[in-house]
């Protein structure tokens, strides 16, 4: 299954298959890829940064409660909200997906 691990989940996958790496040399790839723009960290408002292969155009929804992630898409104009951003702001933004908050349906059962 696809998920968002985090980087001492990928430790712990890689140490099963390949007893040799280290937890220094996974975060200094996992920071590497991110420079590459390979995969995506994702701050997380509950819990450690996770990451995320960039497989497809998507955006995130994470859950405030239990830190759960989504992946969603939606049509947004990136350019078009760089510069309302940077007209409003006067902020230059570089970013090429967009992350929410908020509770998702598990949690409100709860």
């Amino acid at each position: 299954a696809y998920d968002h691990p985090t980087a001492e989940e990928i430790y712990t996958r890689l140490k099963e298959n390949l007893s040799t790496s280290s937890r220094s040399t996974v975060y200094r790839n996992l920071a590497l890829l991110v420079n590459k723009k390979a995969i995506l960290k994702i701050a997380t408002p509950v819990g450690p940064d996770r990451y995320d292969l960039v497989r497809k155009e998507h955006n995130h929804a994470i859950c405030l409660e239990c830190g759960k992630i989504f992946d969603f898409i939606y049509p947004f104009d990136f350019n078009e909200l760089k510069k309302d951003i940077y007209n409003q702001t006067g902020v230059d933004c570089d970013f090429e997906n967009f992350t929410i908050s908020g509770i998702c349906k598990d949690c409100k059962i709860k």
